[in-house]
């Protein structure tokens, strides 16, 4: 048996056939159509026939494994990559002596200086698995991997990688990744990956590199650059100009992302690829950029060399001289200018124009942080949600105490959103990530919801302790390793006992997985830890997660069990809550039904909400109605007098109306007379009841004349059964009020929305 069969790498116009084949979601074949039946027993389906017709095309999807290798594969073509396995996985001996022992290999990536080897590792639903066996067994192999690449492939760099779709990586595998020197692709690093090749083409493998092979060198780059050296706010700076190819060689931008989640904290907005376009086009256009890109090159403190020229101005501190810049891979951190410096890439100026730079040295990442806010203060391109994590990114070891714990409140919510073992990995909108359907959740919301428990210090002036946290430590560093693991498990009970509703984010009435669900659930778990550190149950600062979880889940069950079984109405009715007031909602209505089921959880404020604070809609809904009873009386007697004339109040009523009414409204004026001894006149009209309109608009002619092109709702035009029902809203409306009659009652949001359309259609209607 031979060793590798390195045919199988394919360039140039091979290279692009092969795309084509990768892009494919189906696998097509010509087969003979007496063979459909048995293809068709293993998943084949028929989709094309020939003019000959013993022969017959078919076709099958290809496997989700298949799907995500071709998904890699095509990101690192994306990437420039100019050789790669033309199918899907490649065998690579790795035995000397065994030419037969080969490991198959998905995806290999082959440019100039470097060789990445991909093992892809796919599932069709997120799940939990252990790859612990799997790891050890390809990490033995590496040596002879690599060994027999480097025949191939002389002087490359060598880097292997793991990548996984709908796994969720345990920390032991992660920690036999690290060993073993292989890079870990999550779903979400891929994503990053993906739509950073989409904005940048081939340029976006240096970001990539720069990440997997940070501070090695890049080989056959000259490092000099003339310079001057000059020194700004307590720091020493050095401004050149440089070739943009080089600069995008080691230039690193740290977005905010899992991808660079290693590297915190990271600033940088995400490159916008209409922006990008629009500098490209300039560029190429014969267009440039007079002001400086910033920058911080980064020696590891080792400072940089400098060779002075002889040639001084002794009436400045300024120098002039040339410049050693390291040639290695992320040795320049971009503080302002991504889109400048990125516009030159698959550009033709990228190596015959030189652009302004302005570079720090080993500037420490607040520094960057704060020049980075300075530079964009004013610019609405910094979103809120990457504003408010660089704000806590800084805050980490401020003198303020009340500030740390800020910090360390955001930086929860983000190891939650990025933790490869969190349920809530890549289900929060943190820094540049896009929103989706079932990425919905944000830090913000999660950081309000820590800010209104007990699990940390709070402070007044002087940093002195107002409230003492129950997993606070007094260090945030300290405060965040108690915290985490164990709102980690809690959370991760939840999503496993309530997998299909934590799945569903956004979409089909979720309720658990998007902001009010999640803060709800923060601030019930905070619940359950007062109430059982106040009756000594737990302590949650001396006591192993484990001894104390098994309390936590007794009282979480209730409330699993609550989720599982949501019904249509309770679904509508936490949904339905709009406003500050459906934040609570959510939270006291998860605290009641554990509550009902667990008597000796009685959280403070939980019996008063349910018996008060639940009518947010009531005072709006009274207004409204008010408004619709005065439009509605308005409506009639106009035009009933307008019709009738002065007689409108006989001849526009029924008897039965007014005699009742005017009846009324006679017993009003006697007993007012009666006790104040004062004159007053009453008119009937004031008397007459809402559904005693809906009669009157409906006796006789005064439908058809008056009221039909009026009363009806334009949503019930086509209602069928005439005018009787047509004019039902009146009676809904009357319903309604009489309701709001008892302090008792709440106004549910589907009633509220009632009246607000009727409100709102009726307030149009000319009198």
């Amino acid at each position: 048996m031979s060793r590798t069969d390195w045919n199988q790498i394919v360039y140039g116009k091979q290279l692009a056939s092969a795309k084509s084949s990768h892009k494919k979601i189906f696998v097509t074949q010509k087969i003979l159509a007496s063979d459909l039946p048995e293809f068709i027993d293993i998943g084949w389906e028929k989709f094309k026939e020939y003019k000959n017709s013993k022969y017959i095309g078919i076709e099958k999807e290809k496997s989700t494994q298949e799907q995500f290798e071709d998904r890699i594969w095509l990101l690192f073509a994306s990437m420039g990559f100019y050789g790669l396995n033309e199918e899907n996985g490649i065998y690579i001996s790795y035995d000397f002596n065994d030419e037969g022992l080969k490991e198959r290999v998905s995806v290999l990536a082959v440019d100039d200086e470097t060789v990445l080897v991909v093992s892809c590792h796919s599932s069709e639903t997120i799940v939990e698995k252990s790859f612990a066996t799997d790891i050890n067994s390809l990490s033995d192999k590496i040596t002879g991997l690599r060994k027999e690449i480097l025949k191939q492939f002389p002087g490359r760099k060598i880097k292997f990688l793991w990548a996984s779709h709908n796994f969720i990586m345990n920390r032991r595998d992660l920690a036999l990744l690290d060993k073993a020197g292989m890079a870990y692709f999550s779903d979400t690093t891929v994503e990053y990956y993906t739509d950073l090749a989409k904005h940048l083409g081939s340029c976006s493998r240096y970001q990539l590199l720069g990440s997997l092979f940070a501070n090695q060198e890049i080989k056959n780059m000259d490092d000099r650059v003339p310079a001057i050296q000059g020194k700004m706010g307590g720091y020493t700076y050095y401004s050149f100009s440089i070739e943009p190819e080089k600069l995008l060689k080691i230039g690193y931008v740290l977005h905010r992302s899992e991808a660079n989640k290693n590297m915190m904290p990271t600033y940088q907005r995400l490159i916008k690829k209409k922006r990008l376009q629009e500098v490209r086009a300039f560029i190429n256009g014969g267009g440039y950029f007079p002001n400086s890109i910033i920058i911080s090159i980064d020696t590891n403190k080792k400072g940089l060399v400098f060779d002075q020229s002889s040639t001084k101005v002794s009436s400045t501190i300024s120098k002039i001289g040339i410049l050693h810049i390291p040639k290695r891979y992320r040795s320049a951190y971009i503080i302002d200018g991504q889109h400048r410096l990125y516009g030159y890439s698959d550009s033709m100026y990228a190596e015959t124009n030189t652009i302004p730079v302005v570079a720090f040295v080993d500037l420490d990442r607040s520094e960057q942080i704060k020049l980075f806010m300075d530079i964009n203060e004013n610019q609405k391109a910094v979103p809120k949600s990457l504003r408010v994590t660089l704000n806590a990114d800084m805050l980490w070891e401020s003198s303020d105490l009340g500030e740390q714990r800020q910090a360390l409140r955001s930086k929860i919510a983000q190891m939650l959103g990025e933790e490869a073992t969190s349920p809530l990995n890549s289900r929060i909108v943190i820094g540049e990530n896009e929103s989706t359907v079932m990425r919905c959740i944000t830090v913000e919301a999660i950081q309000s919801a820590l800010k209104k428990c007990k699990f940390f210090n709070s402070y007044g002036k002087k940093n002195l302790v107002q409230k003492e946290g129950t997993f606070d430590c007094g260090d945030n560093q300290d405060s965040c390793n108690l915290f985490y693991p164990f709102i980690e498990r809690c959370l991760l009970y939840i999503r496993e006992t309530c997998l299909k509703e934590w799945d569903k984010g956004e979409s089909d009435g979720g309720i658990l997985t998007i902001n009010r669900g999640i803060q709800a659930v923060i601030r019930v778990i905070d619940d359950i830890v007062n109430m059982l550190v106040d009756k000594r149950m737990i302590q949650p600062k001396n006591q192993e997660l484990d001894d104390m979880f098994g309390l936590i889940q007794y009282y979480l069950k209730p409330l699993t069990d609550y989720i599982n079984n949501i019904n249509y109405e309770q679904r509508k009715d936490l949904r339905g809550y709009f406003g500050g007031g459906a934040d609570t909602r959510f939270w006291r209505a998860f605290q009641k039904v554990i509550a009902d089921m667990r008597p000796d959880f009685n959280p403070d404020g939980l019996d008063d909400f349910w018996q008060n604070e639940t009518k947010i809609y009531n005072e709006e809904t009274k207004e409204m109605l008010n408004s619709i009873h005065t439009k509605i009386k308005l409506l009639v007697s106009g035009r009933l007098s307008e019709y009738f004339g002065d007689s409108w109040l006989i001849k526009g009523i029924p008897k039965n109306i007014y005699t009742r009414a005017k009846g009324e409204a006679d017993e009003a004026m006697y007993t007012y007379v009666s006790n104040t001894g004062k004159e007053i006149e009453l008119s009937l009209w004031d008397y007459v009841t809402i559904p005693e309109c809906k009669q009157i608009v409906l006796n006789g002619k005064n439908w058809s004349l008056l009221f039909e092109d009026t009363f009806v709702r334009p949503e019930e035009e086509k209602l069928v059964g005439g005018k009787d029902p047509k004019t039902d809203w009146m009676l809904k409306i009357n319903s309604i009020t009489n309701k709001l009659t008892k302090d008792s009652y709440s106004v549910p949001v589907d009633e509220y929305s009632y009246v607000k359309s009727i409100y709102d259609w009726l307030m149009g209607i000319l009198i």
